[in-house]
């Protein structure tokens, strides 16, 4: 067993794969267990002027254990709230919340804060202590939920800068890092309680494409490795694509329309849906003309210069330029 599998008591889980081409295709693994279930929550906001805004209404939803599930839709949706309501950092106004078996909304705050160990979050803008090193900003969540001795949290520290690549960063502060660097922080601290559940709010609009495309890789190996639940809000119909498993868009705070991403089969009905079977095609073609252009790179590359001496080296045929 693997260092990193022994850091989280993993779930055994029945997920979709990423193939070499970009398509996503199911393993036959043990039935997974729902994990995070929402039933009929609501949850309104006081405008200003006396009125009231209905951010999420009357949603129900469940998400299994292992799953990769992307919340989408567009600014001011209400996906952002629906997140927040996993974790009762908005506490629905109606409708209940069970995290791993625990309705969140029947707590206490001494309960809450102790359920909470198990759900991580991570946010766009990072959320670290700017006067706090690396070390210090992971430690920060054990100390508070306490359990663990000194030696106990430097050890956990260091496995969780392990697990996202940066343990030469341990006494780096923030102003130091890049944002990808920082972002992956945010996730080494957010799994320093081992949580089961692991809650990203838009965590990639603040990077680059190339930053993206590490965290992305990052996120995917914690739940593959470890098993964790991640769920993930996201306007990036690139991220949904290559992250997730499942998917939800929000329309107006309800769930317009809910499917697996591996199921090409059944009609989309909202348009982001459409939109991302069609960026989902379009990123197959280009995975495809990638393949092809590395064939016929290789099928007619140029001998190095000592296998030309006394070599007449044929032109390609004028077909291939229009490849």
């Amino acid at each position: 067993m693997s260092q990193l599998s022994t850091l989280f008591d993993a779930t055994k889980f029945t997920k979709l794969a990423t193939t070499a081409n970009g398509t996503h295709v199911s393993k036959q693994l043990p039935e997974k267990n729902v994990v995070i279930q929402l039933d009929q929550v609501s949850k309104s906001f006081a405008l200003p002027a006396g009125e009231q805004f209905d951010a999420v209404k009357d949603v129900s939803l469940q998400i299994h254990s292992g799953d990769i599930f992307g919340l989408i839709g567009k600014s001011g949706a209400g996906k952002s709230t629906l997140l927040r309501l996993i974790n009762l950092l908005e506490r629905p106004d109606t409708g209940t919340v069970t995290v791993n078996q625990l309705d969140l909304t029947a707590l206490d705050k001494s309960a809450l804060r102790k359920a909470r160990q198990s759900i991580g979050m991570i946010f766009q803008q990072f959320n670290l202590l700017q006067n706090a090193s690396v070390f210090q900003n992971i430690a920060l969540p054990l100390k508070i939920h306490g359990g663990l001795n000194r030696a106990q949290i430097a050890e956990r520290v260091q496995e969780c800068l392990s697990l996202v690549d940066l343990a030469d960063k341990a006494n780096s502060y923030p102003s130091q890092l890049s944002g990808g660097q920082k972002q992956r922080v945010a996730i080494a601290r957010a799994l320093a309680s081992r949580p089961a559940v692991l809650l990203c709010d838009e965590p990639s609009s603040a990077l680059d494409a190339e930053t993206t495309r590490s965290l992305l890789a990052t996120l995917r190996d914690i739940n593959a490795r470890l098993g964790v639940t991640i769920v993930i809000v996201t306007h990036e119909l690139s991220v949904v694509h290559e992250l997730c498993e499942h998917v939800a868009v929000i329309e107006n705070g309800v769930i317009a329309e809910q499917f697996a991403l591996a199921d090409n089969i059944t009609p989309r009905k909202t348009s982001l849906g459409k939109e991302l079977v069609h960026y989902a095609r379009f990123a197959q073609s280009i995975l495809e003309l990638e393949r092809s252009e590395k064939q016929t790179s290789r099928q007619f590359k140029l001998p190095d210069q000592s296998e030309q001496q006394g070599w007449h080296i044929q032109q390609p045929p004028r077909e291939l330029a229009y490849v």
